[in-house]
């Protein structure tokens, strides 16, 4: 990787740590302690979760006008939006209130990701990077979360976590300005290497297991910590979260790996199937030892989905003349804003999570089937 690419592949993967590991997944970290102080109850805090997935939708959705020339001002913007968002947590309390800034949160994570995505790939041309960059969402889960933990053992309450999250997002914020405004685009870069051997999926297949993806993850995403928190309250949940994303820094280089040495059938498969066992290690070992290797697979798999439906979604698009990325995100968001919602539910009715865990098992499988007879 030559060093202009090692450089702006660190940069954009800085962008995602933020928008996406703090401005959407420290949530995780810190909804039990929001709990705890009574900011939320669990109830209301899956309906704030699924406000911060219906935001992601949404931002999509904007995200599609945005060209590469500009990618680089709307990177910026959601880099500002999101450190605002993480102040405006440590003052606001109420479902409502906090639901509202968790819905901008998700708009300005969505924003982020596009536009970051944009701006190395089309506008930098630097697409040896491309696992580089989406490794930034699991470092920024691990960084958030240490920073929970710490802030924790300080004494420090959930408002006060906030506020420290939104302190540091602005500082490291600047270390992107030279990359994005001061560094001139690659007009000579390299052009996308090919690499996907007729994945033989359809855009409907493509689009119905990208969403029970969603669907299948974000419960285990979003309720993990709250879990262990109930069941073990002397744990520090901080550090299983920080595992989840430690072990999704590696899986963008491992699952890419895989999918151009074994082709996309066996790559999605071998991906839904490690996320179906990490989703029900809490169901069959609710101790730490299930916990902690539920935060390993399903944190080491989840962004491997990302990576390699991705270019696939894109070959596809070729052949159909569709937006199939931004259907198949569609899809995604549509997952994760449902999953919350009826784990909420099905909590409120049972008071256990193993009904919901037990769904998204079942919508993983789905996946799997999918990938089997269509890939």
């Amino acid at each position: 990787m030559k060093s202009s690419a090692l450089k702006n592949g660190l940069e954009s993967a800085l962008i995602l740590a933020l928008v996406m590991g703090f401005g959407r997944f420290a949530y995780t970290a810190l909804y039990p302690y929001m709990v705890t102080d009574d900011v939320l109850s669990v109830a209301q805090g899956s309906v704030v979760a699924s406000a911060n997935y219906v935001g992601y939708l949404v931002g999509a959705l904007l995200a599609v006008r945005i060209k590469a020339d500009k990618s680089n001002v709307f990177a910026l913007i959601a880099l500002i939006g999101t450190s605002v968002c993480l102040a405006l947590m440590s003052v606001l309390s109420g479902a409502l209130w906090v639901g509202a800034v968790r819905f901008l949160a998700g708009v300005f994570s969505a924003l982020g990701i596009v536009s970051a995505s944009m701006w190395l790939l089309a506008k930098q041309k630097h697409t040896t990077a491309t696992p580089l960059m989406y490794a930034g969402v699991g470092f920024g889960i691990a960084l958030s979360s240490e920073l929970v933990v710490w802030g924790v053992g300080a004494g420090v309450n959930s408002s006060g976590l906030w506020l420290w999250l939104s302190v540091l997002a602005s500082v490291l914020s600047l270390l992107v300005l030279h990359g994005l405004f001061l560094q001139k685009s690659n007009e000579c870069g390299q052009a996308p290497t090919p690499f996907i051997q007729n994945p033989k999926l359809t855009a409907n297949a493509l689009i119905a297991l990208y969403g029970l993806a969603g669907f299948g993850y974000i419960i285990t995403a979003t309720y993990l910590p709250l879990l262990i928190k109930m069941v073990l309250p002397d744990v520090n949940v901080g550090h299983v979260w920080a595992v989840f994303g430690l072990s999704a820094v590696p899986s963008c280089f491992v699952w890419h790996m895989i999918h151009v040495r074994m082709g996309t059938r066996v790559a999605l498969i071998a991906n839904f199937t490690a996320q179906i066992i990490g989703v029900m290690f809490p169901i069959i070992m609710p101790n730490m030892a299930g916990y902690l290797m539920s935060a390993l697979l399903v944190g080491g798999a989840f962004m491997g989905t990302v990576t390699i439906v991705m270019p696939v979604a894109q070959m596809i698009a070729k052949n159909t003349g569709k937006n199939l990325i931004a259907l198949a995100t569609l899809s995604y968001s549509i997952g994760q804003i449902v999953g919350p919602l009826v784990a909420g539910g099905l909590y409120g009715i049972t008071q256990s999570f193993t009904p919901a865990l037990g769904l998204a098992t079942v919508a993983l499988i789905l996946g799997a089937v999918i990938c089997h007879q269509r890939a």
